[in-house]
């Protein structure tokens, strides 16, 4: 169950990469494109300076199966730069193979987010959990309608995510990231009743993603006892200050 105000929770600031430009996308689609930095490594540093604990990168054209090899120089440069303030890196988006996931964690990422291999292939996470522990790895569900997307949000399948999750949770899943694609880079404010009933349901440390908008949708997920939450595009575009939300 989730602990009110837990002083353990986590503000991710989001480095979404694509072509190596920190980007944000509206509902993950590409074509609703927003590029903020072509230094991703100096957008680590921003919110590392600001007082970040934490990172959370997604490789977008991994999870496009897209070239990615900018991405993968960028990855390393802000790996680079948060080891110069010891902050952990979570980083996820087309991690679709347990040597994949291996690469990453060899390159110094902190916990690796499985989305697309978690839906397609439970087992593998499973391994994973016994290979590198519970802390080092996360799910990454990101729904519709309460119902899960795959492969950067392109295939829709008709499981539910609590569903999913519960099973996910039998393979010695500790940690959750849950998307409400439809608020996701809109600035709506997080879907906080569907992502609460989902740490309710399964007991998993549930982190929330999408629609985050104001310093208050921030409070009011702390308030509620989740285990963090990703901010994105309202970072860059100033709806909020991290400073706001940290304390």
């Amino acid at each position: 169950m989730p602990n009110p105000a837990s002083s353990d929770f986590i503000v991710f600031p989001a480095i979404d990469l694509r072509g190596g430009q920190v980007v944000r996308l509206k509902e993950g689609d590409p074509d609703r494109q927003t590029a903020y930095s072509t230094d991703p490594a100096g957008t680590a540093e921003r919110w590392l300076s600001a007082g970040a604990q934490w990172l959370h990168v997604v490789n977008l054209d991994g999870a496009f199966d897209q070239p990615d090899q900018q991405n993968q120089a960028a990855l390393a440069a802000i790996l680079r730069t948060a080891q110069q303030f010891g902050a952990p890196v979570q980083f996820g988006g087309g991690l679709r193979t347990l040597d994949a996931l291996a690469r990453a964690l060899e390159m110094g990422v902190q916990r690796v987010v499985l989305g697309t291999l978690a839906v397609d292939q439970p087992e593998v996470l499973a391994q994973s959990v016994q290979r590198w522990g519970a802390q080092r790895i996360a799910a990454g569900l990101d729904a519709r309608g309460g119902q899960v997307a795959v492969r950067g949000w392109k295939e829709q399948t008709a499981l539910p995510a609590v569903q999913l999750a519960n099973q996910l949770a039998r393979h010695g899943l500790e940690w959750l990231i849950f998307t409400d694609i439809a608020r996701d880079g809109l600035q709506t404010g997080v879907n906080l009743p569907a992502t609460l009933d989902l740490a309710r349901q399964t007991g998993l440390k549930v982190v929330a993603s999408g629609g985050v908008n104001l310093a208050a949708d921030v409070h009011a997920i702390r308030q509620a006892g989740l285990a963090g939450v990703i901010i994105g595009r309202a970072l860059y575009e100033g709806s909020l200050q991290l400073a706001e939300v940290l304390c």
